[in-house]
């Protein structure tokens, strides 16, 4: 009779689909054995949940998609909040749709960011980001400053899109085929993976933006107004990156 050490180091090797083909065979009714089976379970139900969850961010995507050939760029910002910085934004086409774990950067573990960052700028087929600095931020006010950078970053596709996924923003004077979603990051694996592209891009340029102007934690808060910021406004005022109008009592 095996171990329940070695049906551990067995299922350790094995995917979630096939841990569950696995522990269908095993005759043991040991404690320790059947609670070990209960817990693959409920990590194959977890698992499907998950799944499941991936592919309802697919529904735009293939709707569009059913009425023939079409390029889709999903298009999301990141960086409308903090005091300092750009707001970076990002259009993506993607050649997969599926990619475990995606969702709103912001519900995503830095971990697991990086992961898809890497999975989704190595498998679309085309990326482009678009920024607007703070002095167009102070100039255009945020929501115009947002608009002016997504359309930098479709411009900067090779190829025009014959549609845009859009978070939430209604993109004027554009001649392109457009549908803005609520919470569209959480809805659209197209724009997901533009939020987590644009999100992953701008924190490192924020964490570059912290060797320059050292006083106000951007590497932490990414410009955000965290304590330590205001601490650094405090301390020794604004820096060339802040927005003027963000941070009018340090001006």
């Amino acid at each position: 009779m095996k171990k329940i050490s070695e049906y551990k180091e067995a299922l350790s090797l094995l995917s979630i689909e096939d841990q569950v083909a696995y522990v269908s065979e095993i005759k043991d009714d040991r404690k320790g054995v059947l609670k070990l089976i209960e817990s693959v379970h409920k990590k194959a139900l977890k698992h499907q949940k998950e799944l499941d969850r991936v592919k309802g961010m697919m529904v735009y995507e293939e709707e569009l998609l059913s009425r023939g050939p079409c390029i889709i760029a999903g298009l999301d910002e990141v960086g409308r909040g903090p005091l300092a910085g750009p707001v970076v934004t990002c259009a993506v086409v993607l050649n997969d749709l599926f990619y475990e774990g995606i969702n709103d950067s912001k519900k995503v573990s830095l971990k697991n960011r990086e992961r898809l960052f890497d999975e989704i700028t190595e498998s679309a087929v085309e990326v482009s980001y678009g920024i607007a600095t703070n002095e167009e931020i102070d100039e255009l006010n945020i929501l115009n400053a947002t608009k002016l950078a997504m359309k930098r970053a479709i411009e900067g596709l090779k190829r025009k899109p014959d549609h845009l996924l859009i978070d939430a923003v209604k993109l004027d004077d554009i001649d392109i085929d457009q549908t803005s979603i609520i919470k569209g990051d959480e809805k659209s694996v197209s724009i997901a993976a533009a939020s987590i592209l644009a999100k992953v891009t701008r924190d490192r340029m924020m964490i570059g933006y912290d060797k320059t102007y050292p006083h106000y934690d951007f590497a932490s808060n990414k410009g955000y107004g965290t304590r330590a910021h205001y601490d650094g406004l405090n301390a020794v005022g604004i820096s060339p990156i802040h927005r003027k109008t963000f941070v009018k009592d340090f001006v």
